[in-house]
């Protein structure tokens, strides 16, 4: 059952807005960290990628613990809490990394940072309340649209800020988040009542206890795996895009922005416009299908080809395999109970966590052995390929194995 709201697009645009924030708070601060890395540490740029390295590592972990447990808390106290005191929270640890002098108050910083990102779990799980299951696919879409407008965004805004001082990004990044939260006190609602709140358990709210409950549902546990393989291989974007460029095309900074510019629009827009019309069309289980055969396909023509301008062709094909994560989590949504959706997305959160950690290593280890001087074969795309045959094992896990409820067409 749905929770029945009074203004529901006034909440919708909140949770939109919130995480299309989110998205361009991250982005605000990426092109000023290795600035702002070296100035706390009086280290030169080698260092400072290390330090980087472990900023971004301490993130994703704080999202893989405490996806689940915002998630469960969400479900005992309500959305509306959990996601305006995280707001709060993040509005503080932007402005501590404003003003920040030592790298280990950096670190303590994109620790706090990583838990209030896992207000994901929360806004999707809002999503669940106010939408009928066979509409969730569309709508957990537009959340992906937002990030995709956020990446785009944030970037080349924080690119501009950081002109001005290094600090500049992270003013910005708190104002914004500042503002959202006024905008959530104001016309936020509740969705969680007495029909669908369920007491907090601490067992449910660890990574692994949610995991295992959740894995309990039918046809639920084959959904997380594809989800966590997909995670997996389409990380390899943010991974090697940058070094792959260069490497292959001879592409500098500013192009590489660009292409990532294109990329992001691309998925926005794919996101947004194509994701609802083909769940409505084919059903979720078959929209990954087709999906995860877009990602087959281009994951390996980004592997073999030569030409930078099939690669920029090849970029905006891609939205057309941005359907599968709102599949797959709309199928593990119609699996959960009303009084479990956090707990479900809190799952979802903690696995896309795993792979932010995992695929970065894995794929740039990768590039590292076949652009090496002594590599056997020179193949800067060969993570792409890796990555497709990936998708080529999540696709036949999700054709062949047993389906969540809710997989085929209604």
């Amino acid at each position: 059952m749905t929770a029945q709201i009074a203004k529901p697009k006034l909440a919708l645009t909140f949770i939109l807005a919130t995480v299309t924030l989110d998205a361009i708070g991250i982005g605000l601060i990426f092109p000023v960290m290795p600035d702002l890395i070296r100035e706390v540490t009086g280290n030169d740029l080698s260092h400072a990628a290390l330090w980087g390295g472990v900023l971004s590592t301490s993130f994703a972990v704080m999202q893989f613990l405490f996806g689940p447990v915002l998630g469960s808390l969400s479900d005992r106290f309500g959305r509306r809490p959990v996601l305006l005191i995280s707001l709060v929270v993040m509005v503080a640890d932007y402005l501590v990394m404003a003003m920040a002098h030592t790298i280990w108050l950096l670190l303590a910083a994109r620790l706090v940072a990583g838990i209030t990102a896992a207000t994901y779990s929360t806004a999707t799980a809002f999503i669940a309340d106010i939408t009928a299951p066979e509409q969730r696919g569309a709508r957990f879409g537009l959340i992906g649209a937002g990030f995709g407008i956020g990446f785009v965004l944030g970037p080349l805004i924080g690119g501009l800020l950081a002109g001005i001082d290094t600090r500049a990004p992270f003013y910005a990044a708190a104002a914004l988040a500042a503002a959202n939260l006024v905008f959530g006190a104001l016309i936020l609602p509740e969705t969680v009542t007495a029909a669908n709140r369920r007491p907090f358990a601490l067992s449910r709210a660890n990574p692994l206890g949610a995991l295992m409950a959740v894995g309990r549902l039918p046809g639920v546990r084959l959904t997380l795996t594809c989800f966590l393989i997909l995670g997996i291989a389409m990380n390899v974007y943010p991974s090697i895009w940058a070094y792959y460029g260069q490497a292959r095309f001879g592409w500098d900074s500013t192009m590489v922005g660009i292409s990532l510019a294109v990329y992001g629009i691309s998925f926005a827009i794919g996101q947004a416009v194509l994701v609802g019309p083909l769940i409505r069309r084919f059903g979720e289980h078959r929209a990954a299908h087709y999906g995860m055969w877009v990602d087959v396909i281009t994951l390996a023509g980004l592997g073999f080809v030569t030409s930078p301008t099939l690669a920029l062709m090849l970029t905006p094909v891609t939205a057309l395999g941005g359907v599968v994560t709102p599949a797959l989590q709309a199928l593990a949504s119609r699996a959960a109970p009303a009084n479990a959706q956090g707990e479900v997305q809190g799952v979802l959160s903690s696995i896309n966590a795993i792979a932010m950690i995992t695929s970065p290593l894995i794929m740039t280890t990768t590039f590292a052995a076949f652009t090496a001087p002594d590599a056997p074969i020179y193949a800067p795309g060969a993570p792409f390929l890796l990555a497709s045959v990936l998708m080529m094992v999540c696709l036949a896990l999700h054709v062949f194995g047993p389906r969540a409820p809710g997989g085929a067409k209604g």
